[in-house]
């Protein structure tokens, strides 16, 4: 799995079966600092994440397929949880916030 955060909404009048009764996401991947780290790419949304939203992003077919109940589903990419804050090293802070995971950077380095 991989944290991202959703950028955008892609709306599509056509889609495949597989593709009918999900929205679309358009999701940047991101660090534990939540700076982008990879290129943004698409993924179906499977629990109702919003523009802002930083997600957990699963990149596997096989476990998508099983979630959606789709055994010949063509996705390879699922917003399947929606992240409330990440706990590293006994710090806890929110993706994107600069403040807070500068903070818990310069303590970390303090003490390693």
């Amino acid at each position: 799995m991989r944290m991202a955060r959703v950028i955008g909404n892609v709306v599509s009048t056509i889609k495949e079966a597989s593709h009918q009764r999900y929205k679309l996401l358009v999701v940047q991947p991101v660090n534990t600092r939540g700076e982008a780290s990879e290129p943004s790419h698409l993924c179906i949304d499977l629990c109702q994440a919003g523009v802002g939203d930083y997600v957990l992003i699963l990149q596997e077919g096989n476990s998508i397929r099983f979630l959606t109940d789709q055994p010949n589903g063509a996705v390879d990419a699922a917003a399947v949880g929606v992240i409330d804050y990440v706990q590293n090293r006994g710090a806890q802070y929110r993706l994107g916030d600069v403040s807070q995971s500068a903070q818990s950077t310069r303590s970390t380095r303090k003490k390693g």
